[in-house]
């Protein structure tokens, strides 16, 4: 199975119906290929059909070649034109972008009316963001970009991602690895005292945070009034529920550990909402390049973007990748993989 589900790439052949699109165009693919004719499908919500079908995943059989390929065969209505104004690379962004403004909409994040009208009452309207990737950048720059917050805190545990971050002027806060004060149980012991650990560690990194957030923001900060998850660590999902400010909202991004010891109490006595999120729907392709468009993310695009190797150098690609650091000890966010010998950028 072919790998490789962020891509654009330059229209070279269409069919005899397709009115949208010309040879030439260049075009972001939207990889998910639904049944289009079940409930949710006719309501936009496609992303959690249950026959979807998703390019380089194998949770369906057959299955479906991935687009790290020179040339591929797509559904016309699931390649947008790209604006002269977006890059290439922009348009292989679209996709993680897209799970990010996915998310983003599920929150129901406050309007500028309702960061104004808290404002005057001293407090502060903050948004904690967990995992300083490539979908934490973009998530929280996009919520810079919607001036929805009076705050936006970036945590992780990676200093060097942190520093991109700060360039695109986020908050920041560095999640310490460990207190030596306070050494977890070892690893045989009781279930019962590993958990009440990790709960009380959780307790003390969100106080941290929600400190780092106060010291940024001149306005009262007593919680976050939304949290983004980005990694799917379950400490991060434990400190994101004790961040949250009563009635605030916990959007689970990141796929991580499939169960995990989250606690509810916390959440139910405080009226925390805690959101799930797959992908992307309906809406979120055209509004990613509409926001690519405007040029707020080109900063972003930049640090985002940090290595860019030709296909022939693959396998390089996938360790850097997966290593996180580069030979020279730079960190890797994103890599992108371009085609140079064929029309096309994947």
């Amino acid at each position: 199975m072919c790998l490789g589900h962020e891509s654009a790439g330059i229209v070279t052949a269409i069919g005899p119906d397709v009115k949208n699109l010309k040879v030439g165009d260049r075009v972001a693919l939207e990889v998910g290929l639904p049944c289009r004719k079940c409930a949710l499908c006719k309501q936009g919500r496609y992303n959690i059909c249950k026959a979807m079908q998703f390019r380089s995943s194998a949770k369906m059989f057959p299955h479906l070649d991935g687009t790290l390929m020179e040339r591929t065969n797509h559904p016309a209505d699931m390649c947008h034109a790209l604006p002269a104004n977006v890059s290439d690379a922009g348009g292989a962004l679209v996709e993680p972008l897209a799970v990010c403004l996915h998310a983003i909409r599920r929150s129901r994040p406050p309007s500028k009316e309702e960061v104004t009208l808290t404002k005057s009452t001293g407090e502060g309207t903050a948004a904690l963001v967990f995992g300083a990737g490539a979908i934490g950048l973009l998530l929280a720059s996009s919520l810079s970009a919607a001036e929805n917050f009076s705050t936006i805190l970036v945590a992780d545990i990676d200093a060097a991602r942190l520093e991109i971050a700060a360039s695109l002027g986020l908050k920041t806060a560095l999640i310490p690895r460990g207190d030596p004060a306070n050494p977890p149980p070892p690893k045989d012991a009781p279930h019962a005292d590993q958990t009440a650990w990790a709960l009380k560690n959780a307790q003390s990194v969100a106080a941290t945070l929600t400190e780092a957030a106060n010291s940024a923001d001149s306005s009262e900060i007593t919680g976050f009034t939304r949290v983004y998850d980005c990694t799917g660590v379950p400490a991060c999902v434990q400190a994101g529920i004790y961040a949250s400010q009563p009635g605030g909202l916990l959007v689970q991004v990141g796929m991580g550990n499939p169960i995990q010891t989250v606690p509810v109490g916390a959440a139910a006595l405080r009226e925390v909402d805690v959101i799930g999120t797959f992908r992307y729907d309906g809406h979120a392709y055209p509004a990613a390049i509409e926001l690519l468009a405007s040029g707020k993310l080109n900063a972003t695009e930049q640090k985002v973007v940090t290595h860019r190797l030709g296909l022939e150098e693959g396998e390089r690609a996938f360790t850097l990748a997966g290593k996180g650091v580069d030979e020279s000890g730079r960190p890797v966010v994103k890599v992108i993989i371009e085609s140079k010998t064929q029309p096309s950028r994947l």
